[in-house]
């Protein structure tokens, strides 16, 4: 099953924002996608409670999951997603 590793890139962690975006692409994929942090039981990453109960914060490493035909595509394109500081403020 192929697996990422990824670090949360958002300054206040995978808070109500970044965790919705994460979600609403995870639900798109066409693989059921899990996420882990800190050697707990995955949890299905198309579930917004499931994901915000990770409690994961900024730097945090959690590990993506899924299995089946496009899964490297999915977990790279919500590797991506995680990576990036969804708190940062576009400058002008």
């Amino acid at each position: 099953m192929p697996q990422r590793v990824v670090a949360i890139g958002s300054r206040s962690g995978l808070h109500a924002r970044p965790a919705a975006v994460f979600v609403q692409t995870a639900a798109k994929q066409p693989v059921k996608v899990t996420i882990a942090r800190d050697g707990r039981a995955p949890v299905d990453a198309r579930s917004l409670l499931s994901v915000l109960a990770l409690g994961a914060a900024h730097g945090d490493s959690v590990v993506l999951a899924a299995e089946g035909e496009g899964a490297e595509t999915a977990l790279e394109e919500l590797a991506v997603l995680l990576n990036r500081d969804h708190d940062a403020r576009e400058e002008s």
